[in-house]
């Protein structure tokens, strides 16, 4: 049997680094792709030149410095966020080779039937906010994708890192000057992207909520901040109606239903939130204190001194 072998796309974004080098430290073989996707012709003679085993699609519009941005760019979202979505699921479909697709939760917001608290989106449940372009698109596109049969699509949400990049939802929200107090369904990518490529290698199909299990609000991720890293940070709360009227687009807030992926993965340990998170702080504690400088993207420079 021949030995798996990657195909990455998105090699210059924030996930797509992190899975070069967790590729890159288990050793796996793997090539980066330099097509763009919603380039058919370039896309399809790329794979068959590298005749991967695997597809890694990490690439797509989320947006600078937010999604808002796709709202006044919105023949460039479809281009990338549909048409090249399509086209990388469909080449992989017609190959036979296995696509691992990154893409979004932020489909779903609370509804009657899906109240804060529970019960969450499942899989199988039919994108109900289009808030935001980019979130139109992406739950558009999301309902053309059971047709493919090689193709596994994993729901991210919120991502969140062991470090103080401008991409992580803890950096994002500590720099806000008032933050809504929801609880939200939220993906730490050190305790999911190895997953993903368990996921991957197992060819498992179809669509996966791919989040830590539960509900966590922006409170509660800020006063771990606090209490981890920074005891001088405030913040101050206002109401989505509020958050509303300085956006350009709508903010979907909701829980998804995790236990298709821990179902389907009982030999994965996958932790709960509440547990990820407070891991991500420790860690990003320890690293701020290892590097020894503050980020300058931060607007607090004090860390809480190690007991």
């Amino acid at each position: 049997m021949a030995e798996d072998s990657y195909l990455l796309y998105g090699k210059t974004g924030w996930i797509g680094g992190m899975l070069i080098k967790l590729l890159t430290e288990q050793g796996k073989t793997f090539n980066l792709g330099e097509a763009r996707l919603q380039n058919r012709e370039s896309l399809e003679a790329e794979i068959e030149k590298f005749k991967p085993t695997h597809v890694l699609c990490a690439a797509g519009v989320t947006g600078r410095p937010n999604v808002d941005w796709c709202e006044t760019n919105q023949h460039e979202t479809i281009r990338v966020n549909v048409v090249g979505a399509l086209n990388i699921a469909d080449i992989c479909h017609e190959k036979g080779v296995h696509c691992t697709l990154y893409a979004t939760g932020c489909i779903f917001e609370y509804d009657e039937t899906h109240p804060i608290g529970g019960p969450g989106f499942k899989e199988e449940d039919k994108p109900n906010f289009d808030g935001s372009f980019y979130s139109k698109t992406k739950g558009l596109v999301e309902q053309m994708f059971y047709i493919y049969k090689t193709l596994l699509v994993l729901r991210v949400r919120m991502p969140i890192s062991d470090d103080l990049s401008e991409r992580n939802f803890v950096t994002k929200i500590t720099k806000y000057e008032k933050v809504v107090n929801i609880p939200n369904s939220m993906t730490v990518l050190t305790d999911l992207l190895p997953v993903s490529l368990i996921m991957a290698e197992r060819k498992l199909t179809g669509i996966y909520n791919f989040c830590n299990p539960g509900a966590i609000s922006h409170n509660e991720i800020l006063d771990l901040y606090k209490e981890h890293i920074d005891p001088d940070f405030t913040y101050t709360n206002f109401t989505v109606e509020e958050q509303d009227k300085i956006l350009a687009a709508k903010r979907s807030n909701n829980e998804l239903d995790c236990s298709k992926i821990v179902n389907d993965l009982p030999d994965v340990p996958i932790k709960d939130i509440h547990s990820a998170m407070r891991g991500v702080m420790e860690r990003m504690k320890a690293n701020l204190e290892a590097e020894g400088v503050w980020p300058d993207n931060l607007p607090r420079k004090k860390l809480k001194p190690s007991t």
